[in-house]
């Protein structure tokens, strides 16, 4: 059966037509007249304005790719041109590259370049590839793609976490997928494979310029680019306005690939109807549910999915809360106990919440919220299940516009406004968002087309609004490494990784970063003599002669990931504390003092009575302590109090719903809090260990251990066991099981009467003391 395609874009019909010669297809285009309306499934019609292409293949090529069937990787050359074709069990991917600029995709791009060059460099060349990721969960994604290169012999690992951690043993893969920090650890560490690795594949780019992940980026770019490493770097980013100088920085050949598999229409919300971008008018059906759930509804009712992008968690639980109260009338039967199976897994995943058991009443609905206060699994689980089709629509903080690939046939965003901690009000979403937001819609394997739908304020022109951020271009890129922490953290890596630098090779590394090309040398040099002074006076760093090293305490500090002003605080309130007496709570607020710890629980006006208390009762604990006459250091400490009184319940252990009813920290925070402490005080371990104060390192190693299993001192064994976490742990205590032993003596029918245990478990767990 020979290949017929449908296009309305003139330049993809000879595109696609190039490259059915490429592969052997003799094809011909011709025009059809104007393509037909396309009616919705409510019967709606779209009228189009676009001349209607088809493109005819008369045969396949005997020696060419057949991309109807799995193959393996195919590469052809003609006059200087590539075609690649890449099968693997998930995707058909064809690829076809003109003058070096890409021509066409057989997929939505980026992911498609990246696995045939990661393919090429360790089949043909047998180097080794590094995919770099900003998200731990965009990792994992990444990982399983590539993982599907496995049936042709390309292995593929990852890491993500664990920074003491050398990632030595990550050399055993031919692609290495990591996150950003973990690859500047890794090279911190100096594995021996680096110089083995002929691609790096940096994914969203564009986040250069983020706060938070944009320093790392820019540092871990700018060594692989001038450190020497005889590598390749395929740098992957969003649209952004600034791509020439971006990619002038990074010495790279700009390729820009603006075609899109799914179309995508972008309109705005107008009083009862969308008025997309093409000139087309669609009617909305009003409700007294508000217009983001209108417009949401909207695509449901036609056999699709909505995404609704919310400014606040608060704003995203009330609009799911509210669809849901629609949804259940476009579920059919198998989508009905998809979502009631989704609610199953979700109460039974992590510890029963409020907020958890809203989650699943709203699931058997077919709606669902997903926002960072949820546990990871639930989050998992409304992904999982969204993928699937059976949840209709889902309301999420911003958090999901990068990431993770869910299916939308339509994005609404609710809300064009931010809360900017340092404005003291709100600002209005940039240009780069909306279009990271939009890009939501109409995602290949998922949908034949996309709409993005922005509801407007009451007070702001829908037309002005829809121009802004359909048509301006999206916000440059800018540099934030000249943020004090960011740059002494990095002055301090680049030197710790060397047996010796001078001031002028750090300075001519910082001068190829992007901070150096946008603000010039001479502001770029000023930042570093900040932070070679305090480097220098704190010890982390120490000269002889033209050359500067790392301290053991410096070197020790940029091992373990901390920002050099946590491991100042550290060895400060390791020299403060007193011998003989207890420090959990003092150590706890040195934790959350620390400028790592996150996320942070500022204190609010109804907990300052209670803050004031807790304090007092454990003021023998402290290792800062605020000074007596200081009100603003009392104050400071207060502040610490509710990030402190929220581990402090943990380990008490608090029930999850106990910690959100009490201290209104949502379950997803408290575990992120809990893993980022479990890391700080291990740090604060290994310092104390440098730093040889023996008498504190049982004590660190225990509140450790509490952290980590959220449990009091008795229960920190019974934890040790595979299965058993804080409940069970209790269960088994209060029945009279206190140590592994009274575990190995115990009949496995009286432990399976035990609360949270039963019969499997119980078997379990006696196969598991039996190797005591």
């Amino acid at each position: 059966m020979s290949p017929v395609f449908n296009t309305t874009s003139e330049r993809l019909a000879d595109d696609i037509q190039e490259l059915l010669f490429k592969v052997g297809i003799s094809s011909s285009v011709r025009l059809v007249g104007m393509s037909p309306p396309h009616v919705m499934p409510d019967g709606h019609t779209i009228k189009s304005k676009h001349p209607s292409y088809e493109i005819a293949g008369r045969r396949y090529s005997e020696h060419g790719i057949d991309y109807r069937k799995r193959s393996r990787p195919s590469f052809e050359t003609t006059k200087g041109e590539v075609v690649y074709c890449l099968t693997l069990p998930k995707y058909h991917l064809l690829y076809v590259r003109r003058n070096g600029k890409a021509l066409w995709c057989g997929n939505s791009g980026k992911t498609l370049i990246a696995l045939i060059a990661a393919y090429l460099k360790v089949k043909r060349e047998q180097r080794r590839v590094v995919y770099l990721s900003p998200l731990r969960a965009l990792a994992s994604e990444k990982y399983s793609e590539f993982r599907e290169m496995e049936s042709l012999g390309i292995r593929t690992v990852i890491s993500t976490g664990d920074y003491d951690s050398s990632g030595e043993s990550l050399g055993r893969g031919d692609i290495i997928v990591l996150t950003n920090e973990r690859f500047d650890s890794v090279m911190r560490h100096r594995v021996s494979w680096i110089d083995s690795v002929g691609l790096f594949i940096a994914d969203e780019v564009h986040l250069a310029g983020s706060d938070s992940r944009g320093p790392t980026l820019e540092m871990i770019l700018t060594k692989v680019m001038y450190l020497g490493l005889d590598s390749q770097l395929l740098s992957l980013s969003a649209t952004i306005s600034n791509a020439g100088e971006v990619s002038q920085w990074l010495d790279s050949k700009l390729v820009e690939l603006n075609w899109r598999p799914v179309p995508l229409r972008e309109g705005v919300y107008d009083y009862g109807r969308i008025l997309f971008t093409d000139g087309e008018e669609r009617p909305v059906t009003r409700s007294t549910y508000g217009a983001p759930i209108d417009v949401g509804i909207d695509a449901v009712k036609t056999g699709g999915q909505s995404l609704i992008f919310a400014g606040t968690r608060r704003r995203a639980v009330s609009l799911a809360t509210k669809a849901a109260e629609i949804t259940p009338r476009y579920l059919g039967e198998r989508e009905k106990e998809l979502c009631s199976e989704a609610a199953r897994r979700i109460r039974g995943a992590g510890e029963e919440t409020s907020l958890s058991n809203l989650l699943a009443d709203l699931v058997t609905k077919g709606s669902a919220f997903h926002h960072a206060g949820l546990e990871s699994e639930h989050r998992r689980i409304v992904e999982d299940y969204y993928r699937m089709r059976a949840i209709k629509l889902l309301a999420s903080t911003p958090t999901l516009a990068s990431g993770v690939n869910l299916p939308a046939r339509r994005v609404v965003i609710a809300d064009l406004t931010r809360f900017d901690v340092e404005k003291g009000g709100s600002t209005e979403i940039p240009v780069l968002e909306y279009r990271q937001m939009a890009g939501r819609a109409g995602r290949p394997q998922y949908d034949e087309y996309g709409e993005t739908v922005i509801v407007p304020p009451p007070t702001q022109p829908a037309a002005e609004l829809l121009q802004h951020y359909a048509k301006d271009p999206p916000e440059p890129i800018r540099s934030t490494l000249a943020d004090e922490g960011a740059m002494r953290a990095h002055v301090l890596a680049t030197v710790a990784t060397s047996t010796g630098l001078s001031r002028a090779d750090v300075e001519g590394l910082f001068a190829k970063t992007l901070l150096a090309a946008q603000v010039g040398r001479g502001e770029v040099m000023g930042h570093i003599d900040e932070a070679f002074g305090y480097l220098l006076s704190e010890k982390l760093l120490e000269s002889n002669g033209n050359l500067f090293y790392a301290t053991e305490f410096g070197q020790r500090v940029s091992i373990l990931y901390i920002d050099p002003a946590t491991g100042v605080l550290f060895r400060n309130a390791l020299k403060t504390r007193e011998a003989g007496k207890e420090h959990t709570v003092g150590l706890l607020h040195v934790i959350a003092r620390s400028p790592d710890f996150e996320p942070r629980f500022p204190l609010r006006n109804r907990d300052l009575d209670q803050a004031i208390a807790f304090l007092e009762e454990h003021s023998g604990e402290m290792v800062l302590k605020p000074h007596s006459k200081s009100y603003a250091e009392y104050d400071e400490t207060l502040q610490d109090m509710r990030s402190v009184m929220t581990l402090y319940a943990w380990i008490d252990e608090m029930r999850e719903e106990q910690i959100l009813s009490r201290l209104g920290v949502e379950p997803g925070d408290l575990h992120r809090a809990v893993d980022n402490s479990d890391w700080l005080i291990y740090s604060l371990g290994e310092l104390a260990k440098l730093f040889k104060k023996a008498g504190l390192n049982s004590e660190i190693d225990v509140l450790r251990r509490r952290v980590e299993g959220g449990v009091g001192k008795e229960l920190i064994e019974l934890t040790a066991l595979q299965g058993v976490g804080r409940v069970r742990a209790r269960s088994l205590h209060t029945a009279g099981y206190r140590s592994i032993e009274d575990i190995q003596e115990a009949p496995a029918d009286k432990l399976a009467l035990v609360e949270k245990i039963g019969t499997a478990l119980a078997r379990k767990l006696k196969e598991q003391v039996s190797r005591y």
